[in-house]
């Protein structure tokens, strides 16, 4: 089996039922999202993750501790996966946003993201966390699983940077479910490495595909 990079998603939070942006706001998980990442936790176990790498952020941090705890192995801690900055939208709901800042989020939704005070674009995010996660794998061995505990947003738009996906398919992708995580694995062609998504926003192991398109 070639390495394997599992990018899962936090529990839920108070703010996700409230749909509250939460962006770089340091917001933990609700007795829901716990109860979330101990299911999900008992299932990614099996898989014996060499490195589990985190968010600092508590949503984060909290979930892949209870991962860590089943397996025995160390959390690494990183600020470069932590979600998207949302700046003055973070704490607001989609229409309290739209009351403070029509402008904004008219520009937003047109493809400038670049209006709301103190925010990141979604490139922005994916650049810094594709940045982290290709310097983390430069210490995964052969075969070896890693788990990156992070952000809806920049789970996603990072996976596209790394994957070189244009920016332009980005919203091809759907948003992640709390706890559900996405696989990418290291495959080689023609004697070169090459990256590949084998899974999207699942709540399953990864297992081998028995196709004739592999």
């Amino acid at each position: 089996m070639s390495r394997q990079v599992v990018l899962w998603r936090h529990g839920r939070t108070e703010w996700n039922v409230a749909g509250r942006v939460q962006g770089q706001s340091d917001i933990p998980l609700d007795d829901v999202g716990r109860e979330q990442a101990r299911e999900a936790a008992a299932r990614l176990a099996a898989l014996e993750p060499h490195r589990i790498v985190s968010s600092d952020l508590l949503r984060a941090a909290e979930t892949a501790r209870i991962l860590g705890d089943i397996t025995g192995t160390d959390i690494e801690f990183d600020a470069r996966l932590r979600e998207m900055n949302f700046g003055e939208r973070e704490g607001l709901t989609w229409q309290e946003a739209w009351d403070r800042f029509p402008d904004g989020l008219r520009a937003w939704v047109t493809g400038d993201e670049t209006q709301i005070p103190g925010s990141e674009t979604h490139r922005q995010a994916g650049e810094r966390f594709a940045a982290a996660l290709t310097e983390i794998l430069e210490d995964l061995p052969n075969r070896g699983i890693l788990v990156v505990v992070a952000h809806g947003a920049v789970l996603r738009t990072g996976a596209c940077v790394f994957l070189d996906i244009p920016e332009s398919h980005w919203g091809t992708f759907g948003g992640l479910g709390n706890c559900s995580w996405s696989v990418l694995e290291e495959t080689r062609f023609g004697g070169q490495s090459k990256w590949r998504m084998t899974e999207w926003n699942a709540g399953t192991l990864p297992e081998p595909v028995l196709s004739d398109d592999e």
